[in-house]
């Protein structure tokens, strides 16, 4: 009987040792990411040294490499529209329509300091804990949207609604 007691009390506890590293993507060896590492381009002579662009502290540089540029520009798209450069001509009408009634400059700031004091409202009574939980989806249960169930609201209300893969349920 003790043996039984003894072996379920170690397998308990065996569960209890898992690694949540998945749901938390900091770096924990103190060490540089060596996946980060790019090698820079050749280093070529111009053919005119005035046409060189000034030099900026910080900024990019004509051996910089620029995968996500690359592969836009290999799938046929343009590498440019990657660099943020204000509101595209396309979106100037649809960004004044969003902000008729007024934007904070500090909106983001505003918002993360509500969602800290959100987090910290709901964990106030979840520090004691036999096993690991994530603590990001019991914050925001609530606030989940069930994909399914709007589908099937906009559906009754004669929406066109693409179909989705089977709910698994």
């Amino acid at each position: 009987m003790s043996r039984a007691v003894f072996l379920v009390a170690f397998v308990g506890l065996a569960a209890c040792g898992g690694d949540n590293r998945l749901r938390d993507l900091r770096s924990f060896t103190g060490g540089p990411d060596e996946f980060s590492v790019i090698p820079g381009k050749e280093l070529q002579s111009p053919n005119d040294y005035s046409s060189l662009p000034a030099p900026t502290p910080g900024g990019a540089n004509l051996t910089d490499q620029n995968p996500r540029g690359d592969a836009v520009a290999a799938l046929g798209g343009r590498a440019s529209a990657l660099v943020p450069n204000g509101v595209p001509a396309g979106e100037s009408s649809l960004v004044s329509y969003a902000s008729r009634n007024g934007v904070s400059p500090a909106i983001r700031s505003e918002l993360a300091t509500e969602d800290e004091a959100f987090r910290k409202r709901q964990s106030r009574f979840t520090k004691i804990r036999i096993t690991r939980i994530d603590r990001y989806n019991q914050a925001y249960k609530k606030q989940r949207l069930n994909a399914y169930a709007e589908a099937d609201r906009w559906r009754a209300a004669g929406a066109n609604v693409p179909s989705a893969p089977p709910s698994g349920q």
